[in-house]
Parts: C-alpha cells; sequence; structure tokens
C-alpha cells in the first residue's frame, strides 16, 4: 500500500516536538500560531463550499443522515465497546484518545478525492463531509463530556465557545466572503492548499510539545502501540464493511454508496485536533495519538479501494436506472470543502 510523504512529515513534527519542544514564550507564540492556522483553515473551508451546492445537497437528506448516523452514532458505539479491551490490549490514556477519535467529525478533502477517484457521487461527499464538519463542532464536544467525563478534562460552556470560535465562526465568515473571494480561492487552490497540511503540522508540533514538557510520553509502551494499532485496524475494516454494505442495504445506488463507504468511514486530523486541545490540555498529545495513526490508516486502505472502484465495468457506473437517482443536482467544479 502507498505510504504518504505526509506521515513522514508527521512523524518528523513529533520527532522536532521531542527534540526541540516549545517551552515557555515559545510555546504561547506556537499555540497562538496553531489557533489562527486552523481559524484560517477553516475560513478557507467556507470560501470554497458553494452556499448552491450546499443548499442542493440538503435535497439528498437521506445520503446525509445516513452519513452523519455513521459518524456521531454508530463510530462512538463501537469506541464505547473497545472499554472491554482496557487493560489487556489498551491503557485508559489510549482509550480515552481512540473513543475521542470515534467522536471527531468526517473528513472533507480526502472524502472528495476517494470518491471522484471511484467514480462516485462526488456532490454528495462535498455536501456530506462540509455537513459533518459544522456538526461536529457543536455535537463533538457534547459527545466528549457525556462519554468521556473526566477523560476531557477542559470540557466546559467555555470550552464549546472556545471551539465554536475557532472553527464555526471563520466558516461562517468564508461563506459571508465567497462572494468576493471565492474566485480567488478557486484559482490557487494548490497553492492554498499547502495551508491544510501546515497548520495540522503546527498544531501537532505544539500539542506534542506540550506532552514533552508534561513529561507523559514514558507511558505509552510498543506493546500498547502496536495493540492500538491492531484495535484501529479492525475499527476501520467494520466501518468499510458497514458503510458498503448497510448502504447497499438502505437501496443507495453504486455512485452514493461510494460517498458513504468513503465520507461515513473516516475522521478529521484537521477538526479533531484543535478539539482536542480545548478539551484534554496538557493530556492533548496522548489524546490525539490514536487519531493520528487512524488518519493515516484510512488514507492508504482507502487508496487502495478507490483504486479497485475506479476499476468497475463502465456498465455498472453508467447504469441510468443508478445514476439518476445517485446524483444531487448539484455542480462538481468544487473539489474540496
Amino acid at each position: 500500500m502507498p505510504v504518504d510523504p505526509y506521515l513522514l512529515l508527521l512523524l518528523g513534527t513529533v520527532g522536532l516536538a521531542a527534540l526541540i519542544p516549545a517551552r515557555g514564550t515559545g510555546a504561547d507564540v506556537a499555540s497562538g500560531a496553531s489557533t489562527a492556522a486552523i481559524a484560517f483553515l477553516f475560513f478557507l473551508y467556507g470560501a470554497r463550499l458553494s452556499t448552491r451546492e450546499a443548499l442542493d445537497g440538503l435535497k439528498h437528506w437521506r445520503l446525509h443522515v445516513t452519513v452523519l448516523a455513521c459518524t456521531f452514532v454508530v463510530f462512538p458505539l463501537l469506541g464505547l465497546a473497545a472499554r472491554g479491551l482496557v487493560p489487556v490490549l489498551l491503557t485508559d490514556p489510549l482509550y480515552q484518545g481512540l473513543l475521542f477519535l470515534t467522536l471527531v467529525p468526517s473528513t472533507i478533502q480526502s472524502s472528495i478525492a476517494f470518491t471522484s477517484i471511484a467514480r462516485g457521487n462526488v456532490p454528495a461527499a462535498i455536501c456530506a463531509g462540509s455537513f459533518s464538519s459544522l456538526v461536529g463542532i457543536v455535537v463533538t464536544p457534547l459527545l466528549a463530556a457525556a462519554l468521556l467525563g473526566s477523560g476531557a478534562g477542559g470540557f466546559s460552556a467555555d470550552s464549546v465557545l472556545k471551539i465554536v470560535a475557532q472553527l464555526l465562526v471563520p466558516f461562517v465568515a468564508g461563506q459571508v466572503l465567497r462572494r468576493w473571494i471565492g474566485s480567488f480561492v478557486a484559482r490557487h487552490r494548490k497553492v492554498l492548499g499547502l495551508v491544510d497540511r501546515g497548520s495540522i503540522l503546527l498544531v501537532v508540533y505544539t500539542a506534542f510539545s506540550q506532552g514533552m514538557v508534561q513529561g507523559i510520553w514514558h507511558r505509552v509502551s510498543p506493546a500498547r502501540l502496536g495493540g492500538l494499532l491492531v484495535v484501529e485496524a479492525v475499527l476501520l475494516a467494520v466501518m468499510l464493511l458497514l458503510t458498503w454494505y448497510g448502504a447497499k442495504a438502505l437501496r443507495f445506488g453504486r455512485e452514493d454508496r461510494i460517498a458513504i463507504q468513503f465520507a461515513g468511514s473516516k475522521k478529521s486530523l484537521a477538526a479533531g485536533l484543535p478539539m482536542a486541545s480545548v478539551l484534554f490540555g496538557a493530556q492533548a498529545s496522548l489524546a490525539v495519538l490514536p487519531l493520528m495513526l487512524f488518519h493515516q490508516m484510512q488514507l492508504m486502505v482507502c487508496a487502495v479501494i478507490a483504486k479497485r472502484r475506479s476499476h468497475d465495468r463502465v456498465e455498472e457506473v453508467t447504469a441510468p436506472e443508478r445514476a439518476g437517482s445517485s446524483r444531487t443536482g448539484v455542480g462538481t467544479g468544487t473539489r474540496s470543502g
């Protein structure tokens, strides 16, 4: 399976934080910069998403409800079931991070990219990923409060407001200004795309620097990391099977099933990292470790699945009875949420 070069950058960032963690004033500067970077990232999300596409996407409500149910109902239930693996495979802190992973919203860019490669319903993937991110801004902190309890030590009404201010407000601002800057963002998509990855690297560095300063890494052994990887591999496999065959049972067409599988089985590193920083505070680096590992795993596995789906016979992809029922009626010009 392909190894995403970005994984090397993530590992390099973790290594940099281990060797040269941000301390004192440097930590304050890094924290402020990461907050600003994530806010700008969600501002770009708002500027990229056509309001008309979002409204038209609501017409395909069955698909979006299915994706939201997978993201915020099925995933958390599986996370709760994993509690039985403590302390055999997982330590309690790693389980807390695993459970948090199951609560964060779906991805936007990778869901769209893989759906496009597999020749699925791209407009539906755009709207599903965007809706999931918006719903997660409110739902993820509430689920964390209900399921993690004291594990999310930073949770409070103030933490919800911080997450809304950092993620939702910039997104809305991007939507408001899209009329004037939307074309500029579309023309410079590749350059501005660096903001996506750069902002994540900055948040990773800040979180892991804080973890190094707090001295929490001695609590994770290689055996425990191996157990975590096994659990996450099973979790991903279960969700990929459920989204594909569950969508078939619900009588979705092939193109819709592809969008549901890729949007309903993945978790967003971009949304999860800032939320973890607010909710977990000094414990954020350990809390986001399962999310980082799952993020790379889902990219590698879904890349293989998308390529296999792209080789499906043309007759299966373009059958009139399926094509007519699987489109949302919106354009495909926008490829990122």
